[in-house]
């Protein structure tokens, strides 16, 4: 099985250029003072490799289902029989129950 590693890539470097940009802006603290690149270089860096670990996280946990789940042989499938369960017209059976035996006082 061949799994491509350009869609985790691309989805972390557009994190990356996300993170890179909203720090740039927001820590310098207003257009009157210097961009902060070493804070925007950090948080790029830093949302580039967590958002790539949980890309390969996720990758991994992947599973295919086996083959026999695909064919619609599931449980459930005939689990309740024709005239029974509600809006039934078949009355139900009540079911004989056995009398209870005295018990002896000790």
């Amino acid at each position: 099985m061949r799994t491509s590693v350009k869609g985790p890539l691309m989805f972390s470097a557009f994190w990356g250029v996300v993170i890179f940009f909203a720090v740039l802006i927001f820590a310098s603290g207003g257009s009157a003072r210097t961009p902060r690149f070493d804070l925007a270089f950090t948080g790029a860096g830093i949302a580039f490799i967590v958002s790539l670990v949980l890309a390969a996280m996720l990758s991994m946990s992947h599973k295919e289902n086996a083959e026999h789940l695909g064919k619609g042989s599931g449980v459930n499938l005939s689990s309740r029989k024709p005239g029974q369960g509600h809006g039934s017209a078949a009355p139900k059976r009540a079911a004989k129950r056995k009398p209870p035996t005295p018990t002896r006082p000790s």
